[in-house]
């Protein structure tokens, strides 16, 4: 038997690979259904738009202001969730405090809890007989529900996890020790949080206000219940492809293709971070 003396002594030999991995060819059938299944909805998409007048739709005044309306919330929705939502994942990766997996588990259920269920929840809360909504009735006369700014606050609320479980992730896998070693040269907690920390996990945060602004943008069930269906006040694009499946249906069609360029471009962006190649 040959002997191969560019190796070590005593090192492992790995096994030769003998061509492509073969497939079992019962996993074939389930696999390309399952792909059917998600791409075929997108391919009636596709073939249903109404290409030759796509830019006549677009100039259509319903659907200029639920676009305006719905790029203008969901910026607004994104820049709450930076300014509360970095501070709360910076709290529940770097400091121990009692009840911090019940906080972590209660940030995550917007998630998990279906939107309609949130926007009633909102309601209960900053409606005029709310916990909240009726003090500031009250006392500024204000009131959030069905208002555009009804519409931020229900954005928000469902898309705010996601930034906070992509910022968390980043601050548990920086280094830490850049953080100390600008502690001993003197620099206060502030300015180690501003100079050191925001740069160690700027692509993390990058990430989060991307999913958090496409998923505010796709926000449907909390914006309804709590926000309503206003047009050029709530309604945004989902709330106007629903209204426009009862009237026009290639209005809901050139609706819905926006979201879908959205969402498509929104995955090709995150595709290095999250998705790793084999």
């Amino acid at each position: 038997m040959a002997v191969d003396h560019t190796q070590p002594p005593g090192a492992v030999t790995p096994p030769r690979r003998h061509g492509r991995r073969r497939i079992p060819v019962f996993l074939f059938l389930p696999a390309g259904l399952g792909l059917a299944f998600l791409v075929l909805p997108l391919v009636a998409l596709l073939l249903r738009t109404p290409w030759g007048e796509l830019t006549q739709h677009l100039a259509e005044p319903a659907i200029l202001a639920a676009l305006r309306l719905s790029l203008l919330t969901a910026s607004l929705a994104t820049v709450c969730c930076i300014l509360l939502g970095v501070p709360l994942a910076w709290l529940l990766a770097r400091v121990e405090f009692p009840g911090r997996r019940l906080a972590r588990a209660l940030i995550t259920v917007p998630l998990v809890l279906p939107p309609v269920v949130g926007g009633v929840a909102l309601l209960l809360l900053f409606g005029r007989r709310g916990l909240i909504g009726s003090w500031l009735d009250e006392t500024f006369g204000f009131t959030l529900p069905f208002t555009t700014a009804g519409v931020v606050v229900a954005e928000a609320f469902v898309a705010m996890p996601f930034l906070v479980i992509a910022v968390e992730g980043a601050l548990r896998g920086a280094d830490t020790r850049y953080e100390e070693a600008a502690a001993t040269l003197g620099a206060g907690r502030w300015t180690t949080f501003r100079r050191v920390t925001l740069p160690l996990v700027a692509p993390g945060i990058a990430a989060g206000a991307v999913l958090c602004w496409a998923r505010a943008l796709g926000e449907f069930g909390a914006t309804i219940t709590f926000a309503g269906n206003f047009p050029g006040r709530t309604q945004t694009m989902p709330l106007a492809v629903y209204l426009a499946l009862e009237t026009d249906l290639e209005a809901a069609i050139v609706l819905s293709l926006i979201l879908l360029i959205v969402s498509v471009t929104i995955l090709a962006s995150l595709r290095d971070r999250w998705i790793s190649s084999p």
